[in-house]
């Protein structure tokens, strides 16, 4: 570095953020383009309650049992799953 600050000199200045200016600056913005780029809301469906996941390893019989039961049934493994637990809680 050659020692000098060429920057030394400057000074802040406190802006205006009133809304007439803050449109205004909005408008300049858009009309040359940018684009606004506050946090939007998050995009998808909202998350269901079930939302604990279970990754278990179980023997291939085992897997399939259970898979083909809830099949039978008419409902998703996890709810079978719910169910099993609910009757083994019981006891």
């Amino acid at each position: 570095m050659s020692g000098s600050n060429r920057l030394a000199g400057l000074m802040a200045r406190p802006k205006d953020t009133g809304p007439a200016e803050v449109r205004k600056v909005d408008e300049v913005g858009e009309a040359r383009g940018f684009v606004d780029r506050t946090p939007r809301k998050k995009p998808g469906r909202k998350p269901s309650p079930r939302t604990y996941q279970l990754h278990p390893k179980v023997f291939p019989r085992v897997g399939e049992a259970i898979a083909s039961e809830a099949e039978r049934l008419g409902i998703t493994q996890g709810q079978l799953i719910e169910q099993m637990w609910d009757q083994y809680s019981k006891d």
